[in-house]
């Protein structure tokens, strides 16, 4: 494979499971970035792409699951798990991007399938959206971005007010010294309050990834504060639909009936794909692969095969 291999050892998916992925890094903009390879390098190309304030091993089972039919590399984003930070904290959709397409021309991954989630799932769509030609097939869970309720409320607002707001933000962020927690178990209760349909096992696992311990003997979140302040201007709805509307290869649009984002079928966002199927799930929320991972891969699966 292509690309910049720094390697450690294997890590196991679960506690006391065997053979787990390897971590290893590529470069983007001068940023060291992580991904964790699943092995099986002979299968197709599999990219699992986060959410936000997520990391790569959120998809640990999903991986488990899938690894003897793909080679599974899932990455963390910019600013989150064990990549690195941006130096001036400004985190922009083209600079999400431009990972995504360096470590896919890296790796020489194309035509490469991809599944995301949430903010992984906007990345990868905008990406598939500039090179229809390197994406195979795309599962997008809760990855459309915000309901259009919400992004028209947002453009109603005058650009000066928004960035008036985006500093504010950001000087409150300049300020805002990472959480400690006392124990694994107080950040795992954290987790837990985040999505409440995960087990204590699923938060654990998920918790213990996601933190690093400081030198006080506290925990705190891997990713970077700044990632919450989201820039004062993005493509319109307009560029996002040509985007979507260039994307050929099949697209499966995942959403959770319990979720606060809106169906696609409903709002009117899946009209812009071509080639687009929609499917919704009882008793999911918007981490449809936590909270109903067997009935969910029961649809991606055939999908993806």
């Amino acid at each position: 494979m292509k690309g910049y291999g720094v390697v450690s050892q294997p890590v196991a998916a679960n506690p006391g499971a065997t053979g787990g992925p390897t971590s290893r890094s590529y470069f983007s903009q001068r940023l060291r970035m992580r991904y964790v390879d699943w092995g099986n390098p002979g299968a197709p190309p599999l990219l699992l792409v986060h959410g936000g304030r997520d990391h790569s091993r959120n998809w640990d089972w999903v991986a488990q699951r899938l690894r003897h039919k793909w080679h599974i590399i899932a990455p963390d984003l910019r600013g989150h798990g064990d990549s690195q930070w941006v130096d001036d904290g400004n985190y922009t959709m083209t600079g999400y991007v431009y990972d995504l397409a360096q470590l896919i021309h890296e790796q020489d991954l194309a035509p490469v399938t991809i599944l995301a989630h949430s903010l992984g799932g906007m990345i990868s769509l905008r990406y598939t959206g500039t090179f229809p030609e390197k994406v195979r097939k795309i599962v997008a869970i809760e990855g459309l971005g915000a309901p259009p309720v919400k992004r028209a409320e947002r453009a109603a607002q005058p650009l000066a007010e928004r960035m008036r707001i985006w500093i504010e933000t950001k000087r409150g962020l300049a300020g805002r010294l990472p959480r400690r927690y006392p124990s694994i178990e107080e950040a795992c209760r954290r987790m837990q309050a985040e999505n409440a349909r995960l087990t204590p096992e699923q938060a654990r696992h998920l918790t213990e990834h996601g933190v690093n311990q400081n030198e006080d003997g506290s925990y705190s979140w891997k990713f970077d504060n700044y990632i919450r302040a989201w820039a004062p201007y993005d493509l319109d709805d307009e560029d996002i639909a040509a985007l979507w509307s260039r994307i050929t290869c099949p697209t499966l649009l995942i959403h959770g009936k319990e979720s606060w984002d809106t169906n696609p079928l409903e709002d009117g966002r899946a009209a812009h794909f071509n080639n687009a199927e929609v499917v919704s799930f009882d008793g999911a929320g918007h981490w449809v692969h936590h909270d109903q991972l067997d009935r969910l891969l029961a649809v991606v699966e055939p999908f993806l095969a």
